[in-house]
């Protein structure tokens, strides 16, 4: 009995020295913003008792223009470490060469997700990414100080001022602010003032032919528009402004309106935000005259697997459980992250439990893309040279008509005779 007892014990232990030798550590990389973090920590320990597979996060800085410049260094290097990657909509042309292909991996599912965001992250045939989550931002209002003043949420950014204007007069506070958005010089001043320049009919930067067309009067326009806030209803602190900047300004309940993403949505609910239950949110506003409209910078992440890892076959399966209707489920429910899974929005309990997310259906209907498909590999250094014109224009840096031109000149020397 006792050789029973000590072979069983040996036994066990064995097979428990097994599984440990059979479990793998991975590495994702992902963005600090939010809470996404910790949702991401919660699934993922999940995911490793079921798996055997544990996933180590490596935080990034919030912006992602610093996240970009990061996963280049480490890729160009072919480094192992890192075997999954959290990647912007827009990356997939300039990194599609360092990932692994997904098609098969998501030859069941692909089909599950909006066609848009696949063809988004498919560059020659080759899925780079799986779609993690989608995103459009939207303009946030304080709906307590706008019936307080008698206001309804306004439809064109003019509207926008006049009534931030308003309620400040009223309420007499020199804390609070009356519009908080994006104004750093990164990737998020360019997802900003291309709503501003679209949405008052002055095109998209580059357009989709390739076209330069973003030295017109209408952007310009557009951007003195945006330059009129600042010091006035808008801080002049918001020039250094990221999201999570003006999400802290808007959830202690120091602003009228914010420009952000649906994440802010869920955190502004939180019993310790001083905005809970007092706020809304509907599409972007328009600007003035012909070709004036609604927009709203496409987003999104992804997730890809990267081409130096050592367990890519496991990388992958990391990849399609949080990519997952599941996770993607619990994304919505907890950070209100938007599902690339059309059925997930059918969800019983997400119908009931974030009815908000019914609302960014109408934002989708005015999203605009950032000009990466027709700039392809050269996309980052027209994002650059573009937020670098704007943020010098919002700042007194020359005037905005001479930083159009220059930015002209500049875009057409980097075309060369092409796109590539």
């Amino acid at each position: 009995m006792k050789f029973k007892t000590l072979l069983a014990t040996a036994m066990m232990g064995m097979s428990l020295m097994a599984a440990k030798a059979m479990a793998v550590d991975l590495s994702i990389v992902s963005g600090a913003t939010g809470g996404d973090l910790q949702f991401m920590q919660d699934e993922l320990a999940a995911f490793a008792k079921d798996s055997g597979i544990n996933v180590k996060i490596v935080p990034m800085p919030s912006s992602t223009t610093d996240q970009f410049g990061q996963y280049k260094l480490w890729l160009a290097a072919g480094n192992a470490d890192i075997d999954i990657y959290q990647t912007d909509v827009i990356w997939a042309p300039q990194l599609a060469d360092q990932f692994v292909d997904l098609t098969d991996a998501a030859k069941d599912v692909a089909k599950d997700h909006f066609p848009s965001i696949i063809q988004s992250q498919t560059v020659n045939g080759k899925l780079v990414a799986i779609p993690f989550f989608t995103d459009a931002p939207a303009l946030y209002y304080r709906k307590d100080l706008l019936d307080k003043y008698k206001l309804t949420p306004p439809k064109t950014w003019d509207e926008m001022a006049k009534d931030a204007k308003t309620v400040l007069d009223g309420e007499k506070n020199a804390d609070l602010q009356g519009f908080v958005f994006q104004g750093n010089a990164y990737e998020g001043l360019t997802c900003d003032a291309l709503e501003w320049v679209k949405s008052n009919g002055g095109g998209q930067i580059v357009e989709p032919d390739g076209k330069i067309s973003i030295n017109n009067p209408k952007a310009i326009e557009a951007i003195e528009r945006a330059k009129s806030w600042v010091g006035s209803i808008s801080p002049k602190g918001v020039l250094a402004y990221q999201e999570e900047e003006s999400r802290g300004v808007w959830q202690t309940g120091k602003s009228v309106f914010m420009r952000n993403w649906p994440y802010a949505y869920a955190l502004g609910n939180k019993d310790d935000s001083a905005v809970k239950g007092k706020f809304d949110v509907v599409p972007l506003p328009a600007g003035s005259g012909d070709g004036a409209g609604s927009a709203a910078t496409l987003g999104g992440w992804n997730l890809a697997v990267s081409k130096y890892s050592k367990h890519a076959e496991e990388a992958k399966k990391v990849v399609m459980f949080l990519a997952s209707a599941k996770v993607q489920k619990d994304n919505a429910l907890k950070q209100t992250h938007l599902p690339t899974i059309v059925s997930v929005y059918d969800d019983a309990d997400v119908k009931k439990d974030q009815p908000v997310l019914v609302k960014w259906k109408d934002v989708f209907l005015a999203a605009v893309p950032r000009p990466s498909a027709p700039t392809k590999t050269k996309y980052n250094e027209v994002s650059n040279k573009f937020w670098t014109a704007v943020h010098d224009s919002l700042s007194g840096n020359g005037t905005t008509a001479d930083n159009l031109k220059k930015l002209e000149a500049e875009l057409t020397d980097l075309r060369g005779d092409g796109w590539k």
